[in-house]
């Protein structure tokens, strides 16, 4: 335990996802040695982001204004929707420059356990946004683990009755993988996935 300012920020950094107490002490001491400039351009970039930055009021991504550029662009097709966790989920999807459709942010995954469940995400905008008929295809990019797959069986059977093509990505075996890594469930995944070869 440090005294005042530094325990202060050694305990707020600590609450940062994925920064554990160890961490958060070596980000504090790395802070405490920097140059006030560096300090301070990471101060007024943390004051800005808050500041400028919100979620696009028709998929939840982040955007400076009301409507993300993924939204905004008319080159996107409306016909269909990426549904993905989290914003950072979007620029995934976008680096692989593969997706030329429109995205919908949920804001999360069906996790009991943490007590979210379907009504605590962006479902319900979701459907909204399916009801003027445009769209014809979703997928359900949801992370491969249980609450990503709960999630997506859940959107599946709620989106059944609409009559859209519901589609969700493959997963399987990454690139440069080896078999004998591979968990039961990746494989098993693996061998739904398989497609032909050859001609």
């Amino acid at each position: 335990m440090y005294e005042g300012a530094v325990q202060d920020l050694i305990d707020e950094l600590g609450r940062l996802p994925g920064v554990g107490p160890k961490s958060a002490q070596r980000i504090a001491f790395h802070l405490l040695a920097a140059d006030t400039s560096d300090v301070r351009r990471l101060a007024d970039a943390l004051t800005e982001v808050k500041a400028r930055v919100q979620f696009c009021e028709t998929c939840g991504n982040v955007a400076e204004s009301a409507t993300c550029r993924i939204c905004a662009d008319p080159r996107r097709s409306p016909a269909t929707i990426c549904v993905v966790e989290e914003a950072k989920d979007v620029v995934a999807v976008e680096r692989t420059r593969e997706y030329r459709g429109k995205y919908h942010v949920l804001g999360g995954a069906i996790n009991p356990i943490e007590n979210v469940g379907p009504d605590d995400l962006r479902m319900s905008q979701l459907m909204t946004r399916l009801a003027d008929g445009v769209v014809e295809e979703i997928i359900i990019a949801t992370d491969p683990n249980v609450e990503g797959e709960a999630t997506a069986t859940y959107l599946s059977r709620l989106l059944a009755p609409m009559g859209l093509r519901v589609t969700r990505l493959a997963s399987g075996l990454p690139v440069g993988g080896d078999l004998e890594y591979a968990d039961e469930v990746t494989l098993g995944r693996a061998f739904e996935g398989r497609r032909l070869v050859g001609g």
